[in-house]
């Protein structure tokens, strides 16, 4: 029996995202993955080249999802962080690729450089609100946009202190939601003259 080519393509990549998202580039095993695809090892080879080659299509491949997981608010900062929150609740495996790709792939720097397509109406977006008036000014707008990643995540599958889960109370969710909703309104949102 012929297999349907972009059939196997799209099972490989959702194979390879879950193995790279829970072990990394360095702990995913190929056999793993391929099993998991119901891909001939070679095959998945002749498409990428090598296991790094896979975990760079699979991350090009997940990279809208990644950048554009909520919808981008410059005008309610702290409506964006929330929704960040809540992706990261649903959907944690994204949060972890981002870290892996960190981590073993682009240890310092822009994670994205090469991607501005992606982040560049982030970053107009922001310069328009601090001309308006709805986002500080003085702080460089991708610095904005990093702040404001850094402290959505600040309970996600990267927390250096708590993980938040889809299962905790909910009353830890909306103190959770308060709180960022808080931080973000006063660090980086003007007060009303």
């Amino acid at each position: 029996m012929v297999r349907d080519g972009d059939a196997s393509r799209r099972r490989l990549l959702a194979a390879a995202t879950a193995e790279f998202a829970a072990h990394g580039l360095a702990g995913a095993r190929v056999d793993r993955i391929a099993a998991a695809a119901e891909v001939n090892k070679q095959q998945m080879y002749a498409w990428h080249g090598s296991k790094d080659g896979l975990f760079d299509a699979v991350f090009a491949a997940q990279l809208e999802r990644i950048v554009d997981a909520v919808p981008f608010t410059a005008h309610d900062l702290p409506g964006y962080a929330v929704a960040l929150y809540d992706s990261y609740l649903t959907d944690p495996e994204i949060i972890r690729l981002v870290g892996w790709n960190r981590l073993e792939r682009v240890p310092v720097g822009d994670l994205l450089a090469g991607h501005g397509a992606l982040t560049e109406p982030k970053r107009a977006a922001l310069e328009q609100a601090q001309h308006d008036g709805l986002v500080v000014d003085g702080i460089a707008p991708g610095d904005v946009y990093a702040m404001v990643i850094g402290i959505a995540g600040s309970w996600s599958p990267l927390s250096g202190t708590v993980t938040a889960a889809p299962g905790d109370d909910e009353a830890d969710h909306d103190r959770r939601r308060t709180a960022l909703r808080h931080t973000v309104a006063r660090a980086l949102v003007p007060s009303p003259r």
